[in-house]
């Protein structure tokens, strides 16, 4: 008797895991279940009660959404700073760090190499390189919010050149088992090579650096703005409130911090599976 229905349940958990749309669906519902319990929790100051904490340090769900409505203009205007930060460093250390990748392919001598001493900068701490942007930058411009603006995209450029050069590169060399041997058989040429195979070949790996740079872009934009020169951003306005015991204001922060790397990732992903799909990849 038992045989039979452990045999049924095991097919209908095999049929579960089969069904694509069932899956993609989880993939949204979990999480959105998760966070509406968190949030009824919040709201209900269970979780306070577990945290062992009071509503002027963990202001409620409520109180918050009223801040982020009184303030939506300059709220915006911090966003604002924060997202031009983070998507031109996003955008610019993605360019570059494809680019070494490209000439570590090429050039494979000193291609390893090249690579160790890009990943190297990756490990130095943001907290420790945001301030050397801001002394080096000092003289980039005699306007405060330029010369701020520079240092923020320059650190948020080096953390993503790292995360794309080493993804790009294993696209670029990492191929198809006999795909090159079959390729040199039809006597292409190497840029032919480099163009019909190993380009292609790189784009999903270009697409797992991003899901890793879009979220540490937003991060480092925030940490650069602690150090920042001039007092705009969202990192900043946390730092500021939280430093005048406003913890309300600097929630409401908090939460547009967490809303910009959600879109953010978001986007992407819409992006990728448009682009992959198109591709037939």
């Amino acid at each position: 008797m038992s045989g039979p229905i452990y045999r049924r349940k095991k097919s209908l958990s095999y049929r579960l895991r089969k069904n694509k749309r069932l899956v993609k669906a989880s993939s949204v519902l979990l999480p959105l279940l998760l966070g509406i319990v968190i949030f009824v929790l919040w709201q209900t100051q269970v979780l306070h009660a577990i945290l062992h904490t009071d509503t002027f340090t963990l202001p409620l769900p409520s109180r918050i959404a009223e801040i982020i409505s009184d303030n939506i203009g300059k709220i915006m205007s911090n966003t604002g700073a924060t997202l031009i930060a983070a998507i031109s460093g996003l955008v610019l250390g993605s360019f570059i760090g494809y680019g070494i990748a490209i000439l570590a392919a090429v050039f494979p001598v000193w291609g390893s190499g090249g690579l160790s001493i890009v990943a190297a900068f990756n490990a130095i701490p943001i907290v420790a390189l945001a301030p050397v942007m801001t002394n080096w930058t000092k003289d980039v411009s005699k306007n405060a919010s330029v010369r701020s603006m520079v240092a923020k995209i320059l650190v948020v450029m080096i953390v993503c050149i790292a995360n794309m050069s080493i993804n790009a590169y294993r696209g670029l060399t990492e191929l198809p088992v006999y795909s090159e041997d079959l390729m040199s058989v039809m006597a292409a040429k190497r840029r032919t090579v480099f163009r019909k195979l190993r380009l292609p070949n790189s784009v999903p790996y270009i697409f797992t650096a991003l899901k890793v740079s879009v979220p540490s872009s937003v991060i480092t934009a925030l940490v650069s703005e602690y150090f920042a020169e001039y007092v705009i951003g969202v990192g900043r306005q946390i730092r500021e409130n939280i430093v005048l015991a406003q913890y309300s204001t600097a929630w409401a922060y908090i939460t547009v911090a967490c809303l910009i790397g959600i879109i953010m990732y978001m986007i992407l992903m819409a992006i990728q599976g448009i682009f992959l799909k198109h591709r037939g990849l």
